[in-house]
């Protein structure tokens, strides 16, 4: 019994080395031995192989104008200090080009039209893929200038009052206040409910209660008389983004009811 399994040995194991798995394997036994054992080996090689098949997706069903990008997954929230490194990312597919793009030219719509309706594309392409892009991904993708972009933004924010999933917007991370103001008007003042300002900001659940919660501690933090350092080192943000929570917290000063709302708010999902 044991002379036919070492017959089987000879004869078919070294096939299992004839697949991308199996030379990583090898190779992995040959050059790095310090990693371990077999078992170790090979729970490494299927993390490898598994990450490159998230990262490299067959691209024969891409259409024509579309191409692949790595964007950070919508729910890998910010934290002080966070490197992209250790964030989680997300592969995503985007339409850099439409089949009617080239109609509306020859119709006399202006390059700006487009180039702003394609920035506003894909972020939302990238968000119904569990992806988030900033300004400057989109810029790189489009060719323009992050300026660019965020001037783009705002028109078709304005036109269509509706904000887009970027990843500023989404995890709190950017300069722009709106996104700010309108979560807090429309959840303090229009009393909408969570699933409504989840769904006309673009906002999920878990990102209106860490906006939300940030956005607590930064009052309590100023109802104490803290600076604004002194805030950002006790909550672990940057000065910038307190000064920003400030900035809403100084507009409805003189509604205190509305910042005392917020104080007891704890949004759940009906």
């Amino acid at each position: 019994m044991n002379k036919h399994l070492d017959a089987n040995q000879r004869l078919f194991g070294p096939q299992q080395y004839k697949s991308f798995e199996g030379a990583l394997c090898a190779f992995f036994e040959k050059e790095c031995p310090q990693l371990g054992g077999e078992r170790t080996r090979r729970v490494l090689v299927q993390t490898v192989a598994e990450m490159v098949r998230a990262f490299y997706p067959q691209t024969s069903h891409l259409h024509p104008g579309q191409t692949t990008w790595v964007a950070v997954h919508k729910d890998a929230g910010p934290a002080y200090g966070k490197a992209i490194a250790d964030t989680k990312l997300i592969p995503v597919v985007v339409d850099l080009v439409l089949a009617d793009e080239a109609a509306r030219r020859a119709n006399g719509e202006k390059l700006r039209d487009l180039k702003r309706d394609a920035a506003a594309r894909l972020f939302n392409q990238a968000y119904q893929q569990d992806g988030v892009l900033t300004n400057t991904e989109v810029a790189l993708l489009l060719k323009l200038s992050p300026s660019t972009v965020g001037k783009y933004v705002a028109q078709w924010e304005i036109e269509r009052n509706q904000l887009l999933p970027r990843r500023g917007t989404i995890h709190d991370m950017g300069p722009s206040l709106t996104h700010k103001h309108i979560i807090i008007h429309k959840l303090f003042i229009e009393q909408h409910t969570v699933e409504r300002v989840a769904r006309d900001t673009n906002h999920s659940f878990e990102a209106i209660q860490n906006y939300i919660g940030t956005f607590r501690q930064v009052l309590l933090c100023r109802r104490k008389n803290m600076t604004t350092d002194e805030v950002a080192f006790a909550i672990k943000r940057t000065p910038r983004l307190v000064k920003e929570y400030e900035a809403i917290i100084e507009h409805y000063g003189q509604q205190s009811e509305v910042l005392n709302k917020l104080l007891d708010f704890h949004p759940k999902v009906k």
